[in-house]
């Protein structure tokens, strides 16, 4: 996915988690749980459908979010992180290497989504400073933007 892997959407799940502390506070790692999984579906071959457009649309609603720091109830929060973070480990899962050891794969995928969340919670930390609070907002509505590109063709 040009998207997926272009943008870095599980770097963006750590910026939105870090946004939205309040309602997700120590819950934070449910995103990352649920994109391991999502991307061991993909190892397996599990195809989910429109996984594309769930991620292109995972960067319009997650740079909303941010851009216009929304702070939706956990329940709501974790059904939205959820449920992007499925079709961005999908398709990270679906990509692996015919040559390459699934375990293996699988071992890297985890550890540099994981080292991506931890940059983008890093990120979203600036928001400390009323500078900062400027660039993650302004992050959001690039990355919001990038994904109408997606879903319009345009990118």
């Amino acid at each position: 996915s040009a998207l997926n892997t272009g943008v870095g959407g599980e770097d963006f799940l750590g910026v939105d988690s870090s946004e939205l502390k309040g309602p997700l506070g120590d819950n934070d790692n449910l995103s990352f749980e649920v994109m391991a999984f999502g991307g061991a579906l993909g190892v397996l071959g599990v195809e989910i459908p429109l996984v594309e457009t769930g991620i292109a649309a995972s960067a319009v609603v997650l740079g909303l979010m941010v851009a216009l720091a929304l702070r939706p109830k956990i329940a709501i929060a974790a059904v939205i992180v959820g449920a992007f973070a499925i079709f961005h480990g999908q398709a990270h899962g679906t990509k692996h290497p015919e040559a390459a050891s699934p375990l293996a794969y699988s071992i890297g995928f985890v550890i540099s989504t994981g080292l991506l969340h931890l940059a983008g919670i890093g990120f979203g930390h600036f928001t400390r400073w009323p500078q900062g609070i400027l660039a993650v907002r302004a992050g959001g509505g690039a990355i919001a933007l990038v994904g109408v590109g997606f879903l319009t063709g345009l990118l």
